[in-house]
């Protein structure tokens, strides 16, 4: 399995600082992670649905650990692309 395409939409939330879809092997692609700020870094927030219950599900996610990493490496990675060329955009301006 491949992460072929990562697609950023940068927030400027507290905690949620992006959305981000994910492309799988160049055919199948996961709408809705989300890049969170925690209490020690970054992760990576698999889509979820909010049950009746008040709780959250997710809808879609890696079975392996390795999969969870290789995942969030490449949103992470594209992630910090976004950032420094949104900050590279604002000191043209």
């Amino acid at each position: 399995m491949e992460v072929t395409d990562v697609t950023i939409s940068l927030r400027d939330e507290e905690k949620l600082r992006a959305f981000v879809n994910v492309v799988i092997d160049g055919e199948f692609v996961i709408h809705g992670l989300k890049v969170i700020r925690g209490r020690n870094g970054f992760f990576v927030s698999m889509p979820s649905r909010r049950l009746p219950d008040g709780t959250y599900r997710d809808i879609a996610h890696p079975i392996t650990a390795d999969c969870r990493r290789r995942i969030e490496k490449a949103v992470l990675r594209e992630y910090e692309k976004a950032l420094k060329a949104r900050s590279d955009k604002s000191l043209e301006m």
